[in-house]
Formats: C-alpha cells, structure tokens, sequence
C-alpha cells in the first residue's frame, strides 16, 4: 500500500509539475508575441480612380465597427458584462464567431450594406485580415471588391492565440481599421495611441488612429482620420490620454488652415444619449460622456440620438428594447466644415454590434 501511495504521490506531482511547466510555457508566449507597432508608420495607399477634393461640393462619410464579422443578434462576447434591470448580472460567453458560416454571412451582410449607402468616404473598424476568431475570411479584401476609390489598412489588433474562455477559444487574430475614399489620398500616417499597460493589453493591443490626407488646392487639405479608442478601460483614464492626443493632432492641423474630420467607433457615449433608448438593462460603468466641451476648439461633436442606437450591450443577445443601446459612434468635425446631415443607419444589429453612422458635409469656400 505503501508502495502505490508513494507512486501516486509521484505521479500527482509529476503531473503537476508539467502543468505548472505547461501554464508558464504559454505565458511566456503570449508574453513574447506582445509587441508594440511604432507610431507615425507611413501606409501604403491602394490607389483606385479618385478624384480631387473640392470646396463647395456635397459629400457623404459613412463610419461602421463591423464586429469582425462575428456579432449575429445571437452572439454574445465572452468580455462584456453588464446587469439587468433586475440585479441580474449576466456576461458574454464566445470567443469566437458561431461558425465560419455565420461570420462569412455577417461579413458578406455588412459590406452589402456599406456597398448601398454608396458614400464617397467610408471609415471601417474591427475588420480582420486573419484571424481564428473570424476563421481566417479576410473581411480587408472583402471590402476592396465592393468599394471603390483609393484604400487604407491599419493594424490596430494583434494577438498570440489565446486559448480563453476555454470552451471557446478566441485564438490567434489580426484586425484593423480600413479606410476607403473616393476623394484622392496623398498619404496615410498611422498614428499610435496610448494604450493599458497591464493584462488587458494582451486583450486590447495597438490602438490607433490613421491620418489621411487629400489636397483641396489653395494650400488647403482635408484631414480624414479614422479612428478606434479602447473599449476595456475601467475609469475611462486610458481613454482620456487618448482624447488627449487627439486633440493635439486636429488643434495642430487645424491652425494650419486645413478642414479636419475624425470619424470612428469612439467608446464614449456621444450626441447625450445616455437612457435614449428602450432596455431591460441599467446603464454599464463603461459608459463616459464625450462632450462638446472635451474636444479641440474649433471643433464640434457630430452625432445622433434619434431612432436608433449605434451600439449594442453584447453581453446578452440582441432583442430589441431589451439590451442596453447607446451611440459610440460619429464624428469630430472642424468648423470649416459645414455639416449638412447625420443619421443613424437602422440594420437591427444583424450583422455587428453596431450600427453605421451617415453623415453629409461640404468644405466651405
């Protein structure tokens, strides 16, 4: 008896021993893959039959978070939490999209509707190039067959394969923000945010902005900047270096005498629409206000609250007045420029946690 204990007990270590082998193993990956991608990285633009930017002319700006393809109303992200109105708290539980089917249908859903508002300036987040999660369809090339004009790509998310939550891992991905533009670019900077330097990071990887630009003549030029600000930032302090780098960036190119618009998914609640919208659920501790009064002088907000949400919570799946909606999304805009009109663009969610935001504008003379 003896004898088997004393072989048990070595076996139980043994195979605690490479388990304890196995987990410092992989951290040392993840670890190791983490790297930071250098700020003021020049693009390469993909030049397709634009045209020169004018004063005077109508033009239209779509933004859209795609949800790298994976948000179908059932999805729910194994990230998100939140509480109902009850004191029912619940959390998202995938990792990844519900089959290559669905992502490829979600991905397929939200450039047909990108490809029918027919804008001349579409900004574009969470689009993966290679991803587990999205099962490696490359939603960067999707989008180039469906739109035209010249064409951006930027990293803003890249991670060793994460093998949490364990029964649906989310795995190795590549993501970024795409930027399509019928009014010719001259150059595209990507620009580096701060970002969290502690676990989450592993999470949250290279947040960024990208400037664009396109010669209006006159010495004059439109600075396009799409923009992604982190999500998973308790207290809003990484969010709030963000915005401050920003603002030095349009301040800057603003006494320059250029038109400036920044468009993208800001994870603050823009356009005042705290409790806007119908829900079951009470308002998330993520949720902070960006105001006229945090941006740039010379610049204004541009937003809506009107008919619909542009964010859904994606901690439970999506029934209309049930989850939490909110606006994340819109614009920053200098007041060179005249903005005609704003609207949220009503898909039901059905193909990503948000909504596209349509916004018409002119340079003025």
């Amino acid at each position: 008896m003896k004898k088997v204990l004393k072989v048990g007990g070595i076996t139980l270590l043994s195979l605690l021993g490479a388990l304890i082998l196995i987990v410092l193993g992989y951290l040392i990956y993840v670890v190791s893959e983490y790297d930071r991608i250098e700020d003021g990285r020049l693009l390469t633009i993909d030049k397709r039959d634009a045209v020169a930017a004018q004063t005077g002319q109508e033009y239209t700006i779509v933004t859209y978070n795609i949800g790298f393809g994976a948000y179908s109303p059932e999805f729910t992200f194994f990230l998100d939490s939140g509480e109902m109105n009850d004191g029912v708290v619940v959390a998202g539980k995938n990792g990844k999209g519900l089959s290559k089917e669905d992502v490829q249908k979600n991905t397929d859903g939200a450039v047909g509707v990108l490809k029918a508002l027919d804008a001349d300036i579409y900004f574009v987040q969470e689009v993966d190039t290679d991803g587990d999660r999205s099962y490696h369809i490359d939603q960067y090339e999707a989008l180039r067959n469906a739109l035209s004009g010249d064409s951006t790509y930027a990293v803003n998310f890249h991670c060793a394969k994460l093998f949490y939550p364990f029964n649906d891992p989310h795995g190795k991905n590549t993501s970024g923000i795409a930027t399509f533009s019928t009014l010719a670019l001259d150059s595209a900077v990507r620009r580096q945010y701060p970002v969290d330097g502690g676990i989450a990071k592993f999470f949250d990887l290279d947040r960024c902005f990208v400037v664009h630009r396109a010669d209006v003549g006159g010495g004059r030029e439109l600075v396009l900047i799409n923009s992604h600000m982190s999500a998973y930032d308790e207290g809003g302090t990484i969010r709030a270096k963000q915005l401050e780098m920003l603002n030095g960036v349009i301040a800057q190119e603003y006494e320059a005498g250029n038109y400036v618009i920044v468009g993208g998914d800001f994870n603050h609640e823009l356009a005042h629409s705290f409790g806007s919208f119908p829900s079951e659920q009470k308002q998330p501790t993520w949720a902070y206000e960006l105001t006229q009064n945090d941006v740039a002088e010379g610049f204004t907000v541009v937003a809506s609250a009107e008919g619909v949400g542009t964010c859904r919570a994606a901690e439970i799946p999506y029934t209309p007045g049930v989850n939490y909606q909110t606006v994340l999304d819109g614009f920053i805009v200098s007041d060179n420029i005249e903005v005609k009109k704003v609207r949220n663009i009503d898909t039901g969610y059905a193909f990503s946690d948000h909504n596209p935001v349509e916004m018409t504008f002119v340079l003025k003379r």
